[in-house]
């Protein structure tokens, strides 16, 4: 989303005036002196003739509220309410509100709606979402929602945050190269619809009550086709998205939609780019079309931080400002991060571009979100949440959460006999080398905001045996190694770890990567401390996109690489339970990890998920790209082994068609998924999981399927996926409820679902299943 960061870049470009302010807001307000209640309207005990006003009526219906406020408002007014920075109306005891904060993996102090203070000092940072998509684990992805959303009504009740928060973040992770693919769920449809979903509902869902109420209110961003942020020249905005039909509604738009239908969220963000021409925050097929319409969004619809101004003065898609204004409007907008709205909408009413009555719908879906947050019910600690405080936030339980989270995620990439886990009783010296050995900030990411406290890899070490420590580089961009010190280092120690990897000088918001290489000399450092230890080398790589590390793939002397993503606050813990062997490793993969020829050969600008033979066009993620990775999706070793036994599934299912039907006369390759032809698809397959090695732990199961070849259909795509613990020889049944039009079906070239006939496949590690689809 949001807040554009200045780049040392040459091209970087221009920062819209409003991002920088808010860009400086976020500098003053880590930490602030701030007021001890909270914001709301319809102060009944102060004003007691706010109780005869309908909208102050909580024994009303929300819609016949909302109608009662918009009838009291001028058309000035209601404009002080179509901007993030919301206006006050004290006749009728509004208060001034702050729609924009943040809560990616943990209560942020990005945007200028929440902060930090001496009361609160900081909110538990959980992994930074890539990792804990890794955990592969809906029931956790809804804990750390019900925990942020906890600790940020903690904080809104002594007036240190909104209730509104724009996140999660459920962009495709398209390109390796993205800065912003840590902050989503990876580069499956699937899962990123998942993890959308039940974040959100961990956000929004209450304990008890009205299940129309809300706890907090996210919203998913950024839609859509979003994935270039600053790549050589190319900006987010003023790209232009070129997608196509079936792409867009197989891998760019299922994340959302599943956030709509299945998470209900509250608000959903447009973004900056443009798809196929148009500004997506102008673009009334895909706002009012489609969220509202066709997914019947029950919230309201919010731009990114300024995109009017942008498609305005950057892309130059209107003529005038009021156009602008009266543009995003009519698509569906109804808040604008920004004072685009604020300073153009009453001119573009008068001038006739727009009228009242769309103002009206806009602020109407804004003041009925804010209704189901119980802003308009008066004193907030009179309601469910009211007695929540600062001793909620920071909680030893949920900052023990935010550790299991990042054991959950943590994936062993490689692991040769006898190096993990290290035993702590026989390792008396363990050499830890690294630009991110010793780091705090670097394992929270970005979209952070303060944490209860940190554990650094070093110190997670070190808590269970004796150790030597050595940067080895001044920092990430290891500009120059200290090659020989470490080496030193780690020739006296029984095992050595080195911590390497990125920081957001290298991926980042408004910094995308040129190459996925391993920055400046940290592989030379790597091989060179390799070559010269004596016992296991435990590679620790912390990133949020994917690194060619093929290096030390087939280097002997490497003899275990994890993957830790931005683990945490509590991240060096969780590191240190993984090598020790306190916990037995279960993260996969949720993204390609690709080679540097990849990316040397394709533009990260082309959208195209298929490949192109034509043109040597290799496709994008796992679901189509069938060239040589490093790592793959799914990828992920264990302590233990675990086997799967095929138990129950069909394999001839038939699709009920009219009798008049032309595939009865003639041979199709598939099927429209109508109602007709879902009805009764649903079959289980049943599987015995048994892990048969010596090491209890949890194991990640993934089913997969790979379709008949037509409709340039994916070569295999995510089906469903459970986590399931195994004491050490023990085994479990796992059921998968699959349902022919739901997961088994594709998206033809036109854009409609279809249902493919003939032989799939289905595979469950190197189990395989063959079901015939028939009419």
């Amino acid at each position: 989303m949001t807040m554009a960061s200045v780049s040392p870049q040459n091209n970087v470009p221009k920062v819209p005036v409003f991002l920088l302010f808010c860009m400086f807001l976020v500098f003053l307000s880590t930490h602030v002196s701030a007021q001890s209640s909270p914001v709301f309207a319809c102060d009944v005990v102060r004003n007691p003739s706010l109780a005869s006003l309908g909208f102050c009526n909580t024994s009303s219906g929300i819609n016949d509220r909302v109608v009662d406020l918009v009838k009291r408002l001028t058309l000035q007014e209601k404009i002080l309410f179509l901007v993030n920075s919301a206006g006050n109306v004290s006749r009728l005891g509004i208060p001034k509100y702050e729609w924009w904060s943040e809560a990616l993996h943990g209560v942020s102090y990005v945007g200028p709606g929440t902060h930090f203070s001496n009361d609160v000092a900081g909110a538990t940072s959980f992994p930074q979402v890539i990792l804990t998509a890794a955990s592969f684990n809906t029931s956790l992805f809804e804990a750390i929602g019900k925990v942020v959303s906890t600790e940020a009504r903690a904080m809104y009740n002594v007036g240190l945050a909104g209730l509104t928060f724009w996140s999660p973040n459920i962009n495709i992770f398209r390109d390796p190269r993205w800065g912003r693919g840590q902050e989503t769920p990876g580069e499956d449809p699937l899962l990123s619809s998942k993890y959308g979903s039940c974040y959100v509902k961990g956000l929004q869902q209450r304990d008890h009550g009205d299940p129309d109420k809300l706890k907090v209110a996210a919203c998913c961003k950024h839609y859509t086709a979003y994935d270039v942020d600053n790549w050589k020249g190319s900006d987010r905005y003023h790209f232009n998205a070129v997608v196509t039909k079936q792409d867009m509604d197989d891998t760019f738009q299922p994340p959302f939609k599943s956030c709509v239908i299945d998470g209900n969220v509250a608000s959903v963000m447009c973004s900056y780019n443009q798809v196929n021409g148009k500004p997506t925050c102008a673009d009334p097929d895909l706002l009012s079309g489609v969220i509202r319409g066709k997914w019947n969004l029950n919230g309201y619809i919010v731009t990114d931080c300024d995109s009017i101004d942008v498609f305005y003065n950057s892309q130059n898609y209107t003529k005038t400002p009021e156009e602008a204004a009266a543009a995003a409007i009519l698509a569906g907008v109804d808040l604008n991060c920004g004072s685009f709205l604020g300073q153009h909408t009453e001119a573009a009413v008068k001038g006739g571009l727009v009228n009242e009555h769309a103002i009206d719908i806009a602020v109407s879906n804004n003041f009925a979100t804010l209704m189901r947050l119980g802003f308009f019910d008066g004193d907030p600690s009179k309601q469910l949440y009211g007695k929540l405080g600062p001793k909620d936030v920071c909680t030893a339980e949920n900052q023990e959460l935010a550790r299991e989270a990042a054991r959950q995620g943590i994936v062993l990439l490689k692991n040769t006999a006898g190096s993990l886990p290290l035993s702590p009783t026989a390792i008396k010296n363990l050499a830890v080398i690294g630009p991110n050995a010793n780091v705090t900030k670097t394992m929270i990411g970005n979209y952070e905001g303060a944490p209860c406290k940190y554990t650094t890899p070093l110190q997670g070490l070190a808590a269970s045996v004796a150790t030597t420590y050595l940067p080895g580089c001044s920092n990430v961009a290891c500009s120059t190694a200290q090659v020989d010190d470490a080496k030193k280092l780690a020739a006296a120690a029984d095992a050595t770890v080195l911590v390497m990897g990125a920081d957001l000088s290298i991926e980042a918001e408004s910094r995308d990567r040129v190459d996925v290489l391993l920055p400046g000399q940290q592989q030379l450092l790597i091989t060179a401390v390799a070559n010269v230890s004596c016992g296991p080398v435990i590679l620790v790589i912390m990133s949020g996109g994917g690194m060619d590390v093929s290096f030390a793939r087939t280097d002997d002397k490497i003899t275990s690489i994890l993957w830790v993503g931005y683990p945490g606050e509590a991240g060096g813990a969780a590191i240190a339970d993984i090598i020790f062997g306190y916990y037995n490793p279960s993260g996969r993969l949720p993204m390609t990890w690709y080679p540097q020829s990849y990316v040397d050969k394709v533009p990260m600008t082309n959208m195209n998920m298929r490949p192109d033979p034509s043109n040597g066009y290799p496709g994008r993620t796992y679901r189509f790209y069938t060239g040589e990775t490093v790592y793959s999706f799914g990828d992920g070793l264990s302590y233990s082994q675990f086997t799967h036994e095929l138990i129950q599934a069909p394999r001839l299912v038939s699709v009920p068609l009219e009798e008049s039907h032309v595939c009865h006369s003639s041979e199709c390759q598939s099927v429209v998924a109508s109602e007709q032809t879902c009805q009764n698809s649903t079959f289980d397959m049943l599987l015995r999981v048994k892990n048969v090695g010596t090491v209890s732990g949890s194991h990640t199961v993934l089913l997969f399927s790979s379709p008949p070849a037509v409709h340039n259909a994916p070569q295999k795509h995510l089906v469903g996926f459970k986590k399931v613990f195994l004491n050490a020889q023990t085994g479990r049944h796992v059921r998968f409820k699959v349902n022919i039009c739901k997961d088994l079906s594709l998206v033809d070239e036109l854009g409609s679902k279809k249902v493919a006939l003939g032989e799939h496949v289905l595979h469950v590690g190197s189990l395989k299943h063959f079901l015939s689809v028939r009419i």
